[in-house]
């Protein structure tokens, strides 16, 4: 079978690099993860991985992330069976895939079109009640496109520090105002990690720029929603998994006050 090329830049590239390091994470002898498919999907691409620059450290880094993500959207299905999950700038995620959401869940990935293009080439459909759009996750028509008729869980990895403040809190806001009730649920950078960008080897090699930091989880309660949970990079669980120089360089970095903030995994519910 023929590989398929790639030729993204920016924010859309960096995308790759997380799915190597989910792939490179199923690999171990422990995986967090154990995404088989995304090792499937980095076979099926023709593209240079070993070129973004990830540790084995920082894959499985990105595969606790992920996991942290996927286990609160676990417990959001296990509360609300009948629900709907948007999973924005999904890009190479095989989120569905790995949480195998149940018949009465309806489940839209979205990511830009030329995105879409790839993961059409390189991802089975998950089965049941899904869809795949192309369209932009600040975009008024997509939201207004989504049924608003389920507790709703709105889910972003690896997006909201590309976008601008305001456009997170327009995503927000729409979400709030849009569905009866629900979750978000994303990572984002503190503002230390926002000015250390050029020390992120996918990032730098992307030509991506990061724009939004949040530094106190509790702000984007003005928006709409209540903080359920927050967990800093440095405190998530699974960080036995990292190989012992990882685990030396988190510690390490947990002790710095300013350092600690640098990224953080974050839970809000509404209504507040």
């Amino acid at each position: 079978m023929d590989r398929v090329r790639v030729a993204l830049t920016g924010a859309q590239e960096t995308m790759l690099a997380t799915l190597y390091g989910r792939a490179l994470d199923s690999a171990r002898p422990h995986s967090v993860l154990n995404d088989g498919a995304a090792a499937e999907a980095v076979a099926r691409l023709d593209y240079d991985f070993p070129g973004t620059g990830l540790t084995m450290t920082s894959a499985v880094g990105v595969a606790i992330r992920a996991w942290q993500l996927d286990r609160w959207l676990r417990g959001f299905l296990a509360e609300h069976p009948r629900a709907t999950v948007l999973h924005l700038a999904c890009g190479l995620d095989t989120r569905a895939h790995r949480l195998s959401p149940g018949p009465d869940v309806r489940w839209v990935d979205v990511d830009l079109p030329d995105v879409v293009a790839v993961r059409e080439k390189v991802l089975p459909p998950p089965g049941g009640d899904y869809r795949l759009v192309g369209a932009s996750a600040t975009s008024p028509e997509l939201w207004e496109s989504i049924p608003d008729d389920r507790p709703t869980a709105v889910v972003f990895e690896g997006l909201s520090m590309y976008l601008s403040g305001a456009e997170v809190e327009g995503m927000v806001r729409r979400a709030v105002g849009r569905f009866p009730s629900g979750e978000l649920m994303f990572d984002v950078y503190g503002t230390i990690g926002i000015r250390l960008q050029k020390l992120v080897p996918p990032v730098r090699r992307a030509g991506a720029v990061l724009r939004w930091g949040l530094d106190d989880p509790t702000g984007p309660e003005a928006w709409g929603l209540k903080l359920v949970e927050s967990v800093r990079s440095t405190e998530m669980p699974m960080l036995d998994r990292l190989p012992l120089a990882g685990r030396v360089q988190l510690r390490i970095v947990g002790l710095i006050p300013r350092l600690r903030d640098a990224g953080r995994a974050v839970r809000y519910r509404f209504p507040a």
